[in-house]
Order: C-alpha cells, then sequence, then structure tokens
C-alpha cells in the first residue's frame, strides 16, 4: 500500500489534535505533527503508532521549521502530499488600542508569519515531486471582521490573500487553498477569544469527522479557492 505523508502544524491541541486523531484511522496515511509543547509533544509519542511522526516546533521560528522539515525528509523520503497550516493563536477580546504591542506582535508572528515559514520550507520538495495540496487554516473572521479581534481578523484575512498568491506561484499537480472550519469549535482558542460562544459550538472531534473527509476530496482543481468546510450536524 502506498503511504501518504500529512503534516499537520499546531496538533497538540484543538483542531489539530482532532485532524490528527482522524488522519491516523486511515492505514495509508502518516502524520507528521508539530507544537510548540514538549510536553504534549511527548505524550502524542505514547499514544500514537511509531509510523507517525512528532516534533516541537515554533512555526513562528523559520530555522526551527526548515530543520524539521529536513528531519521529515529524511526519514520517509516524502514530500508531503498535504499540508494543513493549523497552528494559530487568538488575542485577548478587547479594543484594539487596548491590545499590547506584544500581543499583537505574536499574534502576527504566529499566524502569518508561521505559515510562510511551513510554505518556505515544504514546498520546494512537494514541486519536486511535482504534488502536494496545502491547507492553509482560515476562519469565518478572515473574510468578515469581528470586533475587539482585530489582531486575529488581520491575521486570518492575511492568510486569504497569502494564500490566493500563492495559488499563481504554484505549478501545475500542486494547489493552495485556504480553509474555513464554518463555524465557532470549543477549541482553546475559542475559549479564550470568544467564551459566550463555547456552549452552542461542536467539539473538535465532531467537526474533524466532516472535516478531514471534505479536506480529502480538495484537489488541484480548487487551487486558490477560498473553501468552507460542511456544517457539523449537532
Amino acid at each position: 500500500m502506498n503511504k501518504n505523508l500529512v503534516v499537520i502544524t499546531g496538533v497538540s491541541q484543538g483542531l489539530g489534535r482532532a485532524m490528527l486523531e482522524r488522519f491516523s484511522e486511515y492505514d495509508n496515511w502518516i502524520v507528521a505533527g508539530c507544537s510548540r509543547s514538549e510536553k504534549e509533544i511527548i505524550k502524542l509519542r505514547t499514544i500514537f503508532d511509531q509510523r507517525h511522526d512528532f516534533e516541537v516546533v515554533d512555526v513562528s521560528n523559520a530555522d526551527s521549521v526548515l530543520r524539521w522539515s529536513e528531519k521529515l525528509l529524511e526519514r520517509y523520503n516524502l514530500a508531503p502530499n498535504l499540508l494543513i497550516n493549523n497552528a494559530g493563536i487568538i488575542n485577548t477580546a478587547a479594543p484594539l488600542w487596548e491590545i499590547s504591542p506584544q500581543e499583537f506582535d505574536t499574534v502576527i508572528k504566529v499566524n502569518i508569519c508561521g505559515v510562510a515559514n511551513v510554505i518556505r520550507a515544504f514546498v520546494p520538495g512537494m514541486i519536486k515531486h511535482k504534488k502536494g495540496i496545502l491547507i492553509n487554516m482560515s476562519s469565518g473572521w478572515g473574510r468578515e471582521p469581528a470586533k475587539n479581534l482585530a489582531p486575529y481578523c488581520a491575521s486570518k484575512f492575511a492568510v486569504e490573500g497569502l494564500t490566493q498568491s500563492l495559488a499563481l506561484e504554484l505549478p501545475k499537480g500542486l494547489a493552495a487553498v485556504a480553509l474555513d472550519p464554518r463555524e465557532s469549535i470549543n477549541t482553546p482558542m475559542l475559549q479564550k477569544g470568544v467564551p459566550e460562544a463555547v456552549s452552542t459550538s461542536p467539539t473538535p472531534a465532531q467537526w474533524s469527522k466532516v472535516a478531514v473527509p471534505y479536506i480529502l476530496s480538495i484537489g488541484e482543481q480548487d487551487n486558490g479557492k477560498s473553501l468552507t468546510c460542511p456544517l457539523v450536524a449537532q
């Protein structure tokens, strides 16, 4: 059986962890995931089959991401069939003028620079293998604004534009899309940014059972599109 490699950033919690769970159920998929939390990465290594790979990586650090990509290429001799830029953070809800420069910069570094760092590290190998789908996780707040979440909205609007530009640059065989999960999902990010929405939101596990099959249906024909996951029935 041919093996496929999916690279997912931010796998220690939330949507990333849920997607890891789903992909690990497919015998023909290898999951390579990263997180900033050493404690959580150690835990993942004990839970999941050794065919998968988990590393401590800060996506906002370009050198760290590059070393990770080189290590994966050496281990698997595969370029990613699927690259999911999922790692992201949200600001504490507040008017823009009350958000510190440090918090604003951190959101931008993770949510925008982190995406660019991962693309820079992995896409050359995907181009060499002439195949691969890039999924840049966006948000409804990357298409419509929300009050008190200006840094997060700005970062996700940027992801949408970055993805569309990248799509124009990719050669035949590759595709890049921005993917909105569709709705608020009960993740640590939602609990921090919009806690009032938690009680009515599906869990990451519920979402991933719909989202991962949808992600697997995305192909070269979707290059440059801003897509939205199907609605999760509750």
